[in-house]
């Protein structure tokens, strides 16, 4: 199987999230998590700090409206194109404002995937580090999620996680060298579980939990290492209850086959307590 997404070099540029408060969550993202924020049209908002993006537009809580995914350049924008039309995927217009050149498509769930080239962004910001880097899914059938993403745009299958059953729990998929770009728990309900951003390393996750802490944000889960791709957490909440991950040392994978995890709290954080979503 071709993996046109890796070919692409993608990799989660933003986010862009529905919310009925939409000014509040926006001033939440650019106070806690150390971004610029700047209001436009028709009440979006948008955060920028330094590797990180996040666009906060009026609709339903805990709802995303889109993800951004930025290419390396023009032909890997053009190869994933090909793919999805050659897979029966129909291509729509991109919203998002942070690309180039871009496409969207719909996933198995409804989830508005936007693919481009970054425009280039000039501006020095400062700022703790940590770019945006992965997203996760809840959803009801993880399977279609790996036909789609693995199948269909041919993002590369790191890890899956598999209950005593054999029933799938959770499948890790990466558009470049990190162990997960996209990534889906089993769920009883549709939607995003959490999106993260890569802090690099553990010292810098100390920073992070004293900026929060500046904030009067208390941790929601972690510090903690998970099984599959091996990195270092923490977990806070947004004032929409959105979780949101600040994550170092992830696995970087050059050559190696997907591994199976158990399903089991030691799988989701070899640490301590794990929050189980199914």
């Amino acid at each position: 199987m071709t993996l046109t997404a890796v070919q692409a070099g993608a990799y989660l540029h933003h986010i862009a999230l529905e919310s009925s408060a939409p000014e509040r969550l926006a001033v939440f993202y650019a106070e806690v998590m150390d971004m610029e924020l700047s209001q436009h049209s028709k009440g979006e908002w948008r955060c920028e700090g330094p590797g990180r993006r996040m666009v906060v537009v009026p609709g339903e809580d805990r709802k995303m409206a889109y993800a951004g995914l930025a290419c390396r350049d023009i032909d890997g924008v053009a190869a994933l194109k090909d793919r999805a039309k050659s897979e029966g995927l129909d291509i729509l217009e991109s919203p998002s404002p942070y690309l180039d050149q871009a496409f969207a498509v719909r996933d198995q769930d409804g989830h508005l995937i936007c693919f481009g080239v970054a425009k280039p962004d000039s501006v020095k910001r400062k700022g703790i580090n940590g770019p945006t880097q992965h997203l996760t899914f809840a959803s009801n059938d993880v399977q279609a999620f790996i036909d789609l993403y693995h199948g269909k745009l041919g993002f590369a299958l790191s890890d899956r996680v598999l209950h005593e059953n054999g029933a799938l729990a959770t499948a890790f998929t990466r558009s470049n060298h990190e162990h997960h770009t996209i990534a889906c728990f089993k769920s009883d309900r549709v939607g995003v579980d959490h999106h993260s951003y890569e802090a690099g390393e553990w010292i810098t996750i100390r920073d992070w939990c004293d900026h929060f802490a500046k904030h009067d944000v208390q941790l929601l889960w972690g510090p903690g290492r998970h099984g599959p791709g091996n990195n270092l957490f923490i977990f806070i909440e947004d004032p929409d209850k959105n979780w949101i991950e600040v994550s170092a040392e992830l696995e970087v994978i050059h050559d190696r086959d997907n591994v199976d995890w158990p399903q089991h709290p030691r799988t989701l954080n070899k640490w301590g307590r794990a929050i189980m979503r199914s």
